[in-house]
């Protein structure tokens, strides 16, 4: 994770992971965001992509309010002591991309999700539970807090591109071939072992 920073006028306190990798998308011949894992954007206008193996993405929107926001996160390793931390970490990333929906105009009660990912890619390196572990959590949680799920593709052994325009909700995936999984599983295998040796310190509240 990056530095913590404070939230817009004394909020909580939000961790610096918005994605940066702004480009123009020549195929939808539009303006678009590059998630990568630990990271999340909200925006009304520009096309959010990612490319998911063992992590999971939630597109989060308010389609009234014509917002919405993705992240892309993978929860630790689940052995000895690190259990308890991966929950925390996975409720971390979404209330995070919740609480920024909100401070940017969206209404919680009329908040709706689209969830990709989980895919058996991690497998690869011995890990396989990862992306069934990720897909489970994202479920529960977004059950408990009470945001309805509009659409999900999860588990398989697919790595998926996501394309999600948060104006009008719209999601596009295309299944990616085995062929092209072995530079994404390393990049997630990198990632889960980062997980493992940090925190996601600095507990939020969700925003009501």
């Amino acid at each position: 994770m990056r530095e913590l920073t404070r939230g817009a006028e004394g909020g909580p306190v939000v961790p610096d992971d918005r994605a940066d990798q702004h480009y123009f998308d020549r195929t939808f011949e539009r303006a678009a965001v590059k998630i990568l894992p630990g990271e999340f954007f909200v925006s009304r206008d520009k096309m959010l992509v990612t490319v998911l193996g063992s992590c999971v993405a939630a597109c989060i929107l308010d389609g009234e309010a014509g917002l919405g926001g993705m992240n892309h996160f993978m929860l630790p390793d689940a052995s000895g002591d690190v259990i308890g931390r991966s929950a925390r970490y996975g409720a971390f990333a979404m209330e995070v991309l919740i609480n920024e929906l909100i401070k940017s105009g969206a209404r919680r009660h009329a908040l709706r999700a689209k969830v990709f990912g989980g895919g058996r890619v991690m497998s690869l390196l011995g890990h396989s539970q990862v992306g069934e572990r990720n897909a489970q959590f994202v479920l529960d949680y977004l059950s408990r807090e009470g945001i309805p799920v509009l659409a999900q593709d999860l588990l398989d052994v697919h790595a998926r591109k996501v394309y999600f325009f948060p104006q009008g909700g719209r999601v596009l995936m295309k299944k990616l071939a085995r062929t092209d999984l072995h530079t994404l599983a390393r990049r997630e295998q990198a990632y889960r072992e980062k997980l493992v040796h940090e925190d996601a310190s600095g507990d939020i509240e969700l925003f009501t």
